[in-house]
């Protein structure tokens, strides 16, 4: 165990840290980081297409808007790397400060950001520039806590404080969604397109302000460095790891394919589709998605539970195995109203949390020590990319050309790919 005393001072009895201070930690971090994530989300679906792709029809302009949004997930890895460097030479404060301070400024230029009524096409460059800064920005956000604190549980807990970096997801959801659902209910249609939208993006800005000095107050002291070191959390240069540990990162960026695919399924895409093809007002459908992750915390925390009761890799085998059930008939639901769009967002959050909550280093085991906090954050980076990246680009681009069925053959693949990448990693199903 590991006592927290004097400023600086360590001692050392056992091999444990503080769960609970790196939990805190954690679930700061990830809240704020998820929080930035939706609030660009909404507004790809009810601002951007009106606000910088005016020139087209609004499916084709939500299309063109979502091609952007993925451009935080290609640009995420190779800010895992740019930020590893800073990190080996400058330390880990250095490294949050920078990358969350990138972050920051990408999002208040968002917040800034004006129409292409103004500036033309300049406008739709401005978007991509600040969303490539933002994917740069979360490669750089990787803090390793995620990571201490899986190191620092005990053997018949370890689920149950996987699931608790996952809990930011839908926090940081239903925050941003109550926040764009009260600026679109309150002001006039011009008014909120004007400048109401604008207002959750300086908010966001906030938190990450709040979350950094959070963060730093935990990764900055001489405590948490101490333990850092001791459990070989280093990092590690990005070419040596990818020669070491290819074959892993790439497992583990495919086996939560299921959960992150299901991710923008149940958040991204029922909001556009809804906003589109129905005549659901998006404040009510925000509401509905808040009530949705309400379910998706307390599914989240249940994952914990079962995962510590019949094993992590057992858990998310089943819950892929749902999920390929769910894809064959749910997206019809977003077709039925409002009661079938509550349905599927409530069972698919249910779903999501279940796997979602155990999705994260379900590898990470496998890692050899010397390269797990660098592995770790290639292989989240991956995951993101693989599995969400185009995922509502590519589930409305086959709905509304094929229909919602092929949404959920999208879905279905996602499924598959996390059954294999199970079997191939070689964990036993009961191993926790």
């Amino acid at each position: 165990m590991v006592f927290f005393g004097d400023p600086g001072v360590v001692k050392v009895g056992h091999d444990h840290a503080n769960p609970g201070e790196i939990a805190t930690g954690v679930i700061i971090g990830r809240t704020s980081e998820f929080f930035d994530f939706f609030v660009y989300a909404i507004a790809s679906v009810i601002v951007f297409p009106r606000l910088v792709f005016p020139f087209t029809d609004p499916l084709t302009g939500t299309l063109y808007s979502f091609a952007i949004f993925a451009l935080a997930f290609i640009a995420r890895p190779f800010g895992s790397a740019i930020f590893t460097t800073i990190d080996r030479k400058w330390g880990k404060s250095a490294k949050l400060v920078v990358a969350l301070v990138l972050l920051g400024t990408a999002t208040v230029a968002i917040a800034f950001l004006p129409g292409y009524g103004l500036i033309g096409a300049a406008a739709i460059w401005l978007l991509a520039l600040a969303r490539l800064a933002q994917g740069l920005a979360w490669g750089g956000a990787w803090d390793g806590l995620a990571s201490l604190l899986a190191l620092n549980t005990p053997p018949h807990h370890r689920g149950w404080y996987a699931m608790i970096p996952q809990l930011g997801a839908p926090l940081g959801l239903i925050v941003a969604s109550a926040l764009f659902a009260f600026f679109a209910s309150s002001l006039s249609a011009d008014d909120f397109f004007d400048w109401g939208w604008r207002y959750p993006f300086f908010v966001a800005f906030a938190i990450n302000v709040v979350a950094l000095f959070a963060r730093l107050r935990i990764v900055a002291t001489s405590e948490y460095d101490f333990l850092f070191e001791s459990r070989e959390l280093q990092p590690a240069r990005v070419s040596s790891t990818l020669r070491h540990e290819g074959r892993n990162i790439l497992l583990g960026a495919f086996a939560p394919l299921a959960s992150f695919a299901l991710f923008h399924m149940v958040t991204v895409f029922p909001l556009s589709w809804v906003f589109l093809f129905t005549r659901e007002s998006p404040v009510r459908f925000l509401v509905i998605e808040m009530i949705g992750a309400v379910f998706g915390v307390v599914a989240i925390v249940a994952s914990g539970l079962i995962a510590d009761r019949i094993g992590r890799k057992s858990l998310l085998m089943a819950s892929a195995m749902a999920i390929a059930a769910y894809s064959g008939f749910a997206p019809q639901l977003l077709d039925a109203g409002p009661a079938g769009e509550t349905t599927y967002m409530v069972l698919g959050f249910v779903l999501l949390g279940l796997s979602f909550g155990q999705s994260s280093g379900s590898i990470a085991s496998n890692f050899a020590r010397l390269y797990r906090y660098t592995a770790s954050a290639l292989t989240s980076d991956l995951a993101w990319l693989f599995g969400a990246g185009f995922a509502p680009l590519a589930a409305l681009l086959l709905a509304a050309h094929f229909g919602l069925m092929s949404a959920g053959a999208y879905l279905l693949s996602g499924a598959v790919w996390t059954l294999l990448a199970l079997w191939l990693s070689g964990v036993r199903p009961a191993e926790r």
